[in-house]
């Protein structure tokens, strides 16, 4: 195991224009044996971040350090870390046992049998023992998959790095993947880096996101807490599907006032925000209350546009006017019809919204955590 530090790491390109900053100022400590998923739109920095760590970018500023040591000069067959690509890179030439040896081959003075031995034990784990004479092309895209990642086990590393490694498998496939990579990661007690832009991945996998936009680090924290304690509007909108909510509004009083409806704040969240008057008002669509009644506050007639039906719940698009250009999601369960055309009455519980500074993007006030419950464990 090794504790991975980025401090202010920095990654710059030169072009015709000028200087471009890829990755600018990240910082955070990875802890030994921990699952850490970096997030972020198409060309926010997540792979370039991961291929300094690896070596194969040189750091404009900043420091890597691995257990305390900087490792920004040394060559990426020094670093004691194991790097599972996107394309799998499998030498299709060469079988599955010469690809899972040839970087121990290469790199280390290490014995032919303890080569032969860590790979066979290497395929064991990975349940792809029976093909370990074959060629990647007679191999499905799931097996090569476990092929690259057994390729990464034998070299024992320090640190795992893994850039969209699921990305290329269907829906099904990368489920059970992703089920076999936590099991791995967990058994192995491996500190771990994975960059994803999937969200589902992201969430279900790991024990830490960093969400990158335009290169800046944005929110590192548990998948629960990016959910529902975002730093800004950006995390609040990138993480959760489908997205939440927001709503533009301007703070009169207890009242936010938008385009479409008034919103009545108690006492203690006007306290909250007091001093902002452009607030963004976001709720996410499963705390969206479908009521029968105007009965209680923050109740409010919308239309139902389109209802895609999901299995254990429905996906409603609303519209609070027929003018209105943009919809609003809600959520409700499977077994509750609801019809293109209807009118309904939807409740946003002030315990459940969240009030972002419009003009700077931060979180003014998140919604409200109710105690989260433990499962018992039976004896």
């Amino acid at each position: 195991m090794a504790q991975l530090t980025l401090d202010e790491v920095t990654k710059t390109f030169q072009d015709d224009d000028g200087e471009i900053i890829a990755v600018d100022e990240v910082s955070v400590d990875i802890e030994d044996g921990e699952f850490l998923c970096v997030v972020g739109p198409s060309g926010c920095g997540k792979s370039t971040t991961l291929r300094m760590i690896a070596g194969l970018e040189d750091i404009t500023r900043g420091e890597i350090r691995l257990d305390g040591q900087i490792i920004n000069d040394q060559p990426p067959a020094r670093r004691n870390v194991a790097m599972v690509f996107q394309s799998y890179a499998l030498y299709p030439h060469m079988t599955v046992r010469e690809n899972m040896a040839f970087g121990l081959e290469e790199s280390t003075d290490m014995p032919d049998d303890e080569i032969n031995e860590r790979v066979e034990q290497a395929c064991k784990d990975m349940g792809i023992f029976e093909l370990i004479d074959r060629k990647p092309g007679e191999l499905s895209g799931g097996q090569q998959q476990r092929v690259a990642l057994g390729r990464a086990i034998v070299r024992d590393p320090e640190v795992f790095l893994m850039d969209e490694p699921l990305a290329n498998l269907d829906a099904k496939l990368k489920a059970e993947m992703r089920t076999e990579l936590q099991e791995l990661q967990q058994d192995l007690d491996v500190t771990t880096v994975y960059v994803t832009h999937d969200q589902t991945e992201a969430m279900t996998m790991s024990d830490r996101i960093a969400i990158l936009n335009d290169g800046v680090l944005q929110q590192c924290a548990t998948p629960l807490e990016c959910y529902h304690e975002p730093n800004n509007l950006f995390v609040a909108g990138f993480i959760g599907e489908p997205s939440m909510n927001f709503f533009p509004t301007t703070l009169e009083g207890s009242t936010l006032k938008g385009e479409w409806f008034e919103y009545e704040l108690s006492d203690e969240t006007v306290a909250a925000v007091e001093g902002t008057t452009d607030i963004t008002l976001g709720i996410r669509p499963e705390d969206i209350e479908f009521v029968q009644s105007d009965t209680g506050s923050n109740v409010f007639d919308s239309t139902v546009h389109v209802v895609e039906p999901r299995g254990n719940e429905n996906t409603a698009h609303l519209q609070f006017d027929e003018s209105m250009d943009e919809q609003f999601i809600a959520t409700v369960g499977g077994m509750k019809q609801l019809k293109s055309g209807q009118r309904v009455k939807v409740r946003f519980p002030e315990n459940a919204i969240h009030l972002f500074d419009t003009a700077s993007g931060e979180a003014i006030r998140n919604r409200t955590l109710d105690e989260i419950e433990t499962v018992e464990s039976v004896v």
